[in-house]
């Protein structure tokens, strides 16, 4: 079957690998390639990083955190590429200066501070068994830590790992309203924590930007009561961010305004302070419906209904503004210079999603490459090394992007200044047809997900294929705070020259996870409206006379649909996972990690056995069975009821 895609000429495109995330340059031949035309970019970074005592001293404070018992047994050292063999990386050594207890007992050194947590995790993980995540999926597992002055001792040689590529990218354009919105400076520094731990350089940055956009649209003439109906609610920021809604949620209090923009400044300054790569938002086209009426003669175009909210279009239908219009670039361009008078500096990569999830209002090749040269010149106009990163989601969402469409766009902009984000990549990679990052869940679902043979050869894979032009790897999960097996391995892709085992991984990780040996969606999680296309009854089985027999109607076994419900594996798997997991609870139970992953498995199989008493509900309604479909339907919802006590009472958190 010929591909959708199109096969593109040496140009333009960078290309994440999404959940699994791949960032490659569409160019042809090898990822030295790729690399080779970003150099130019990595030694602008590099120079511009913070000082080797700032970085240590960052890095410091992530251990006294983490592991404070451990403060003085580990010493940190920045050291140069060169020093690496030309590329970023860690080193883990024995201390030459440890002699007894209280000494440093293990150095690591790294290129930047991301790279020296990045090899104390590494040494935590496969030295100590131990295993770090997120505090709502059972934390930090460290008991299994030697005390100080006892940890185990490396080969004398020591341990040197390299970057296969110079990027590991994080977080998706919606993941700040998902997961974020409502953080404070404390559950930021954990995040930040969490990120260099795992090996995380080139992270979004976009709290606070509601802020610099009040003072930019306000050189135009445009009043703060004019964006009161622009800006949506926290909740909902990421939308209007990217002009699938306005207003709704809103409007925001002039105190969220300085919150955020005081917020932002400390990220910035601890992602910097551990030599991160943070990626600023640029300017789309997205504009306040006032400015029509401000600028009569601008072509601004009203988009399409993206979803209405209660049936009401008022609050999607955004305002675009045309790429061929001159107030275009203007606009780009004092966007990314307020950012950097409030900032004090930038990492010279900007995020910039043009129609995310809304249809252009023209196909012409022409107007898409205008487009494409527009927004990277607002960028540019303000920041002359700016690169432009983009989401790849368009590329599968949306049938309108045809190869002439795709290719005027991703051409649009110089050799090596466009990054794309393969955001499905690791079920649906487009990088195998064009040139690829992990998404992994939609909508901030928790349902259990991971196609972790996947994760464990897709970045090789897209590396060392015969196109690749791979820079980096990364992670754009819409929300965060689920599935931790996933980013776990997924993170540790970024270090990994060839592929892993995921068996044998898979065994190493619950032993790390508990400190000692031991994709699917459910009609539960589903809006209420199910297609039933999605429902299959075999007709011959379908006699008007029998009574309706369970198992009968059965979902859809689908892989390329991610907003209805299908299985991917069966209840009875979950089920009999759930018994053997309780069967290991009186080894296990004082384990933060094994009661997170207990009601997280509990919750599944419940979810699993909804879809039993959905299709139950399915089969007594094309009997026309009333008292079936009335006495089934109570029982799912009594279902869900016990999945709210089961969050309430015996939950993690």
């Amino acid at each position: 079957m010929a591909s959708k895609f199109p096969s593109f000429s040496p140009t333009v495109t960078i290309i994440f690998f999404s959940l699994c995330c791949a960032l490659l340059l569409n160019l042809a031949h090898s990822s030295a390639i790729g690399i080779g035309y970003i150099s130019r970019l990595l030694e602008i970074q590099d120079r511009e990083r913070a000082p080797p005592y700032v970085q240590v001293a960052a890095a410091r404070g992530v251990l006294r955190r983490l592991l404070p018992s451990h403060s003085s047994s580990f010493d940190f050292q920045i050291v140069s590429k060169e020093q690496c063999g030309g590329a970023s990386c860690f080193m883990i050594k024995n201390h030459p200066s440890f002699h007894r207890r209280g000494d440093p007992q293990i150095l690591i050194s790294g290129v930047t501070g991301v790279e020296i947590l990045a090899g104390l995790h590494w040494y935590l993980k496969r030295w100590c068994g131990s295993h770090i995540s997120w505090d709502k999926t059972g934390g930090a597992q460290l008991f299994s830590v030697p005390k100080a002055g006892l940890l185990s001792r490396v080969q004398d040689a020591g341990i040197l790992v390299q970057r296969p590529v110079p990027w590991n990218y994080y977080q998706n354009a919606v993941t700040s309203s998902y997961s974020f919105a409502w953080w404070d400076w404390e559950r930021w520094e954990k995040e930040i924590d969490w990120m260099a731990l795992q090996g995380i350089n080139l992270p979004l940055a976009f709290t606070g930007q509601e802020a610099i956009w009040q003072k930019v649209f306000q050189k135009f003439n445009i009043s703060t009561s004019d964006l009161d109906d622009f800006f949506g609610g926290p909740a909902f920021l990421a939308w209007s961010r990217m002009g699938n809604l306005h207003g709704w949620g809103g409007p925001l209090p002039q105190s969220w305004f300085d919150q955020q923009l005081i917020l932002q400044k400390k990220i910035l300054v601890r992602m910097y302070e551990l030599g991160m790569t943070p990626v600023l938002p640029a300017f789309s086209g997205n504009v306040p419906a006032a400015l029509k009426t401000i600028y009569p003669s601008a072509k601004i175009t009203r988009l399409g209904n993206w979803f209405s909210v209660k049936s009401d279009p008022r609050w999607t239908c955004t305002y675009l503004l045309d790429a061929t219009d001159p107030l275009f670039v203007e606009i780009g361009r004092a966007f990314i210079e307020e950012q950097l008078k409030e900032y004090g500096r930038t990492s010279h990569i900007y995020n910039c999603d043009t129609f995310d999830e809304n249809t252009p209002p023209d196909d012409d090749p022409e107007y898409i490459s205008s487009l494409g040269v527009a927004i990277f010149r607002g960028m540019q106009s303000g920041d002359n090394d700016g690169v432009w990163l983009m989401q790849g989601w368009l590329f599968s969402y949306d049938p309108f992007w045809r190869p002439p469409q795709m290719k005027a766009l991703l051409q649009s902009v110089p050799a090596g200044r466009l990054v794309v984000l393969d955001l499905f990549a690791e079920v649906k990679p487009i990088w195998i047809t064009t040139e690829q990052c992990m998404l992994h869940n939609f909508a901030g679902n928790v349902e259990m997900y991971g196609v972790l043979d996947a994760i464990a050869s897709g970045p090789i894979d897209a590396r060392t294929s015969e196109n690749s032009t791979m820079v980096g790897v990364g992670m754009s999960m819409e929300g965060i705070e689920q599935n931790p097996i996933v980013y776990d391995l997924m993170s540790e892709m970024a270090f990994q020259h060839n592929k892993v085992d995921a068996k044998a991984w898979i065994d190493q990780y619950s032993a790390r996870r508990y400190g000692r040996s031991d994709k699917n969606r459910d009609v539960i999680v589903s809006f209420p409206d199910v297609d039933p296309s999605f429902i299959s009854i075999p007709p011959e089985e379908c006699q008007p006379n029998e009574n309706p027999v369970a198992g009968r109607a059965v979902l859809k076994e689908i892989t390329d649909s991610f907003d209805q419900p299908h299985l991917w594996y069966s209840t009875s798997e979950v089920i009999h996972a759930l018994e053997i997991f309780i069967a290991s609870g009186d080894e296990l139970s004082e384990s933060n990690a094994y009661r997170y992953d207990l009601v997280d498995l509990t919750r599944q199989a419940l979810a699993k056995y909804a879809n039993q008493l959905f299709l139950k509900v399915i089969e007594a309604y094309q009997f026309n069975d009333a008292i079936g479909v009335a006495h089934r339907s109570q029982k799912f919802l009594g279902l869900v009821e016990d999945m709210d006590t089961l969050f309430v009472e015996i939950g993690p958190n």
